[in-house]
């Protein structure tokens, strides 16, 4: 199942679609765009030194599963907290920009729709990792948020087609993320 099926499942595609005052399609679609490239930022962060444990401690210290629950409540969402998360997993402002233009040449959705369901989005993926690994620390290989997020990217990389990495890997390496931070370079300021 993928993490979209999933959050469609817990009501949050839902919740966005009301509160961006897009269709339920839109919605779904917008986030399968945007995912690939926010799944891609945590694996970066669970490849960092402090690795699993240190991705788990930066989902708890933004926010950990209330993340998911702020975006699910009938309240506006707060999306300085997904701003956060952003800001965490791509580092700047550049990187979020190019995400959601590139999501829009994928779905053709308004870039400036994409760059409001980002944070968001981005809130209810950190969300949701953070109530499937329950505030525990990361459980070795195959299990716990490492499992949790290989299988969200897909454990096979691109080069087997497998998972939401495969979409943004353009240069067919396996690794969308340098592809991503490729895309931020070329930003003209």
């Amino acid at each position: 199942m993928q993490i979209t099926d999933l959050i469609q499942h817990m009501g949050g595609l839902q919740s966005v679609a009301r509160e961006f005052g897009v269709n339920n399609q839109d919605a779904e679609r917008g986030a399968a765009a945007l995912l690939p490239a926010i799944l891609g930022g945590f694996k970066k962060q669970a490849q960092a030194p402090s690795g699993l444990d240190g991705l788990s401690g930066m989902l708890n210290q933004l926010g950990g599963g209330g993340l998911l629950d702020n975006v699910l409540s009938p309240q506006p969402t707060d999306v300085n907290l997904g701003n956060n998360v952003l800001g965490q997993i791509f580092g700047s402002k550049d990187v979020s920009r190019n995400v959601a233009a590139n999501a829009a040449a994928q779905s053709g959705m308004d870039p400036s729709m994409l760059k409001k369901l980002l944070p968001v989005i981005a809130m209810m993926a950190a969300g949701y990792m953070a109530k499937q690994q329950g505030g525990r620390a990361a459980a070795p290989a195959g299990g716990g948020l490492g499992g949790l997020l290989g299988g969200m990217l897909g454990a096979g990389g691109a080069k087997s087609g497998g998972g939401l990495a495969s979409m943004l890997d353009m240069n067919g390496n396996g690794n969308p993320l340098d592809d991503i931070m490729g895309m931020a370079g070329r930003l003209k300021p």
